[in-house]
């Protein structure tokens, strides 16, 4: 008979050493998989006495992948995630669905489309698991190991399958009443670079968000500045509403305090709708029956007039 061991301590080797590179923490990794740190930093250092090299450069701060483990990552991970998808596939033979769907989003995303619909899916089946990763971020979510992502339809990749799960957003440019009594209404969006503005960081390049704007077939991006700079749209908002400058955010969350009289919203024919928030995944890859399910749940249905 043959000896499985060796073969087993590979792949739980390789598990391990997935884990630790997607999650950059050998703590993070163990939560992940459910065992303790100990056991995936013996699980790697196994694997990497196996293969005679090193996967892992490990610091005070963080872990990364050596050229090795890099090599690694790209050669394996394909087979790892068909793997994956045929043990979905196979446990959705049981009568009830299973598995854990890992997605990004922006925090906005979350909030106002995602969270409202988990809230009717998740008790409908309880053995699908789905882990929310809030980020500005445009995440390679191949790279990443997430299933899917959330983003404006007009960001979504072409090499993505994407499914539209929100209506058209339309973004705000609004300040209080006394920082436009205080200020000169801008009458375009260039005049914008004159006024105190609450940028957001997007983490990808470390770049500050470019004011997009569009009138009469005329895109203007515009390069803000201000005091403040936050990674959250409703701490630009909030920001905003304390009287501290000019923020540009979706326009159903200022809508409250424009309503109210407290926010004054400027350059309104400069802020058409945007193609709303889609779901996408590769499209290389075939969606498990866990995902199908969310898909079904999330998919947005146009309102009847």
């Amino acid at each position: 008979m043959t000896d499985t061991a060796p073969l087993r301590g590979s792949f739980n080797g390789l598990i391990a050493f997935f884990a630790v590179a997607r999650e950059k923490s050998f703590t993070r990794a163990g939560a992940h998989l459910g065992i303790s740190q100990t056991a995936v930093s013996h699980s790697v250092r196994a694997l990497e006495k196996r293969l005679g090299v090193q996967l892992l450069v490990r610091n005070s701060r963080t872990v990364s992948p050596t050229a090795a483990g890099e090599r690694l990552l790209r050669s394996v991970v394909p087979s790892l995630e068909e793997i994956d998808a045929e043990l979905e596939a196979l446990s959705e033979l049981r009568e009830s669905p299973t598995g854990t769907l890992r997605i990004t989003a922006s925090d906005h995303a979350i909030r106002e489309v995602l969270a409202p619909k988990l809230k009717r899916f998740l008790p409908r089946y309880p053995g699908i698991k789905v882990e929310l990763f809030g980020d500005s971020k445009l995440t390679d979510i191949a790279a990443d190991q997430f299933d899917a992502g959330v983003r404006l339809g007009e960001s979504v990749a072409q090499d993505m399958i994407a499914v539209r799960i929100g209506p058209d957003v339309r973004f705000a440019v609004v300040a209080t009443k006394r920082y436009f009594a205080e200020h000169p209404i801008p009458t375009t969006p260039e005049e914008l670079t004159g006024h105190n503005c609450i940028n957001i960081r997007l983490s990808t390049y470390g770049g500050l968000w470019p004011w997009e704007f569009e009138k009469d077939q005329q895109t203007v991006n515009v390069r803000v500045d201000g005091q403040l700079t936050y990674n959250s749209i409703y701490d630009c908002r909030d920001a905003a509403v304390a009287g501290l400058g000019v923020a540009y955010v979706p326009q159903e969350l200022a809508l409250p305090y424009v309503n109210s009289g407290h926010l004054i919203s400027v350059l309104e024919d400069w802020c058409p709708p945007w193609d709303g928030y889609h779901l996408y995944y590769p499209s290389r890859r075939q969606a498990s029956g866990a995902m199908s399910l969310l898909i079904a749940a999330l998919r947005y249905e146009e309102p009847v007039s």
